[in-house]
């Protein structure tokens, strides 16, 4: 299929080679290929099935699996039945109209109007905010530093906080490099190579771990972030600060009151960016954010369970205002988003982008959309009730494990919302009394994934490593609430029971691998080759 994701395009911009035997007749064909197929397309490497397991890197199925629990929501989900269905729903209405009116021009529009449908269930403005859609979180954070580059100018310095947990390709998209071997439009790229018109952007990362291993302070995270902005500003360069929500172990910084200040004393030098790319935040905070003059960066595939991949950027008023009046952005984000990606009322910037449809990114949109409807329909309390429940649940299966230490739950300070309490629930694991490193933790992820004659298959996080050269001596698993589990449970209070019990099971077939060498050892010297 010729669908962005299979149709190869050289990165020096020239005609793209599609292989014959993969050029359909017309692109309405397209949609006629089976749901699992388009919803595994769209997207970069990461997103490409395995073969033998029909699982995607991060262990998830385009296809419902009902069967296997599902605790991986920091890292990514299996699609439920509930958006499974939306996205036939959806393939079906947009064959039916583009029969009638053309594909493209169908196409466009349904994206249009997600547009709004998000807006509307995140409590934005309709008008005020816009929305660009991409194909992953990683993705987004391009579109993030392009906009900068191009409202602030050339020297810009990108400062990211929370460098050592956030995604693996943060270190690349930073300093505006292809973050991999394959775009999301299915462009050929060299990891680590400038992006067209973008790279190479001079980046500071901002770790939440000391060398040491140890948590740093909120308060010695701020003095360095703002003494880092302070400096860069005064030596001329301008400033993209990317902020952390919600870090893959639950962990935010710089604090509001350090955001603020910046934001006072540096209009116009300096962009601040939220990663929440977890999602783990409420409507009121995103758009307090928004208000703030903040880009938000935002998934529909981490706490909401929505499939890997979906991304956006969410621009408030001043910024969507200043993006819609620019002719065009840096050429190489054409290799990343289509035209459909931008607000229809960015006419001119929209122009430089490909028309072709990205089926699979708008699917897993699609389907993400009918799990924040879903979770949105579910009272307040209810789902503060539940997040409370639920993690005392984890908390207390995770302490009663042998083998199991169980991370300070990290409380987001001012939250009155669900996320008040901690959703993320990490813990190391322990042999000999020394702590498994980042290659066990693998192994050992991998056989839970993967299932045993003895023991059912199950996914949690994956697991984030620290200390050492390369950050790889200890590391942690996790144990996620998502919103899946909080719909679930306001439909069925006996769903509750099901979920513990599968937590449960987890735990127990951790201790029992950890039992059989042959599993650690044997997975850790694989993972250790491939990684």
């Amino acid at each position: 299929m010729a669908h962005p994701g299979s149709l190869i395009r050289p990165a020096d911009g020239s005609r793209p080679a599609i292989d014959p035997a993969l050029r359909p007749q017309s692109p309405l064909r397209e949609l006629f290929a089976p749901l699992d197929q388009l919803l595994a397309c769209g997207g970069d490497a990461r997103i490409d099935l395995d073969p033998a397991t029909r699982r995607n890197a991060y262990g998830c199925s385009p296809a419902p699996a009902p069967e296997i629990p599902g605790f991986s929501s920091c890292t990514a989900s299996t699609i439920s039945l509930r958006g499974y269905e939306a996205a036939s729903r959806a393939r079906d209405a947009l064959m039916s109209s583009a029969m009638l009116h053309g594909l493209v021009e169908c196409f466009d529009d349904r994206v249009e109007a997600m547009r709004g449908e998000l807006k509307a269930l995140l409590g934005l403005d309709h008008t005020a905010t816009e929305i660009v859609f991409t194909s992953s979180g990683t993705d987004a954070q391009l579109v993030a530093l392009a906009i900068a580059c191009a409202l602030l100018g050339d020297d810009l310095v990108s400062v990211i906080a929370a460098s050592d947990q956030t995604g693996t390709g943060t270190a690349f998209t930073a300093r505006g490099l292809h973050f991999g071997a394959r775009s999301a439009n299915g462009v050929v790229a060299t990891r680590g190579a400038p992006i067209a018109g973008l790279g190479p952007v001079r980046s500071i990362g901002l770790r939440l771990r000391d060398t040491d291993g140890r948590i740093r302070s909120p308060s010695a995270m701020d003095a360095e972030t703002l003494d880092i902005v302070e400096s860069a500003v005064a030596q001329g360069a301008r400033v993209m600060l990317e902020a952390m929500d919600c870090s893959k172990l639950g962990h935010t910084g710089p604090s509001d009151r350090c955001l603020a200040e910046i934001a006072t004393r540096w209009p116009g030098r300096v962009q601040i960016v939220i990663d929440a790319c977890q999602a783990r935040l409420g409507n009121r905070r995103i758009a307090a954010l928004l208000d703030r003059g903040f880009m938000v960066l935002l998934t529909g595939s981490k706490y909401f369970a929505g499939p890997a991949f979906s991304g956006a950027v969410l621009l408030p008023v001043q910024l969507a205002q200043a993006v819609g009046t620019l002719p065009r952005l840096a050429p190489g984000l054409a290799d990343y988003l289509g035209r459909s990606d931008w607000p229809q009322r960015w006419q001119a910037l929209r122009a430089q982008f490909p028309a072709e449809p990205n089926f699979g990114q708008w699917l897993r949109w699609e389907a993400a959309l009918e799990e924040i409807r879903a979770y949105a329909a579910v009272p307040a309390k209810v789902r503060r009730d539940v997040v409370r429940q639920l993690g005392d649940d984890f908390a207390r299966l995770i302490a009663a494990s042998p083998s199991a230490r169980l991370l300070p739950p990290q409380f987001p300070a001012g939250r009155g919302d669900e996320f008040a309490r901690p959703t993320i629930f990490a813990f190391t694991l322990h042999s000999d009394g020394h702590p498994l490193s980042l290659a066990e933790c693998r192994a050992l992820h991998r056989a839970l994934a993967e299932g045993t004659v003895d023991h059912a298959p199950c996914l949690l996080g994956q697991p984030v490593g620290w200390g050492g050269r390369h950050d790889d001596a200890v590391a942690a698993l996790r144990l996620c609430i998502s919103a899946r589990h909080i719909i679930d449970i306001h439909a069925d209070a006996g769903a509750r029971d099901l979920i513990v019990a599968d937590a449960a099971a987890a735990m127990a077939t951790l201790e029992a691998l950890l039992r059989q060498p042959s599993v650690s050892t044997d997975n850790a010297a694989k993972e250790h080759h491939v990684h």
